[in-house]
């Protein structure tokens, strides 16, 4: 962390933090960093757990913990890209730090980062989709939006049953990071079986009409 700030520190633009904090809604400060900068001035940092051979799981989870105590975003960014980077040392029960980190300061942007993480950790651990389908039925919009789309990406190896059933579970959902995420899920979907995702649509009059033009969204209606 120590070399994480001496990193970051001299890129801090006050002015760019104010913009990027306004993006956010005003709900986290912000240093001012881009992404590109950022993730080069990260190099310095991770470069200290690299040096470790590859991170185990708990240097992984007090890394990330010690990035979502410090209030500027950066910190989290930088701790999501460590997570995603090194899921793969992590064994089925880094899905609870995953949750706890979830719903720590949640907004899209952390969330869907660490959703790719809880992507990854599932499909090399399958007996956790049954976690995420209870997440899927929860009352936290963040944690019911990572069980949609977590499976981005997957084409072919998609658990199409599992991916519809989440979105009909939700279909009313009334927020729109759900419905969004909805949509998006089905979009990316739409690639591989285009006609299946079709059906669904048409078979769920109740979702929302965000989700039916995201999922249709390169096929037309």
């Amino acid at each position: 962390m120590a070399a994480l700030d001496e990193a970051f520190a001299p890129l801090a633009d006050p002015e760019r933090a104010r913009t990027m904090a306004a993006y956010l809604r005003d709900q986290f400060a912000f240093l001012g960093i881009a992404a590109g900068p950022r993730r080069q001035a990260q190099k310095a940092a991770l470069a200290e757990l690299v040096a470790l051979g590859r991170p185990s799981a708990e240097v992984l989870e007090g890394f990330a913990r010690s990035c979502w105590e410090r209030p500027e975003r950066e910190f989290q960014y930088a701790g999501c890209d460590a997570v995603r980077r090194w899921i793969g040392r992590c064994d089925a029960s880094f899905l609870v730090v995953l949750a706890d980190l979830i719903v720590t300061k949640p907004w899209w942007d952390t969330v869907d980062s660490l959703a790719v993480a809880v992507g990854a950790l599932a499909e090399r651990h399958p007996e956790l989709e049954a976690e995420l389908d209870r997440w899927n039925g929860l009352t936290d919009l963040w944690m019911v939006r990572v069980s949609i789309i977590a499976q981005l990406g997957r084409r072919e190896r998609t658990d199409a049953g599992r991916l519809y059933a989440r979105c009909a579970a939700q279909a009313g959902h009334r927020d729109f990071f759900v419905r969004k995420a909805i949509g998006w899920a089905l979009r990316d979907y739409a690639r591989t079986d285009p006609a299946g995702v079709r059906s669904f649509v048409a078979a769920h009059p109740e979702l929302s009409g965000l989700s039916v033009r995201e999922a249709l969204k390169h096929l037309g209606r």
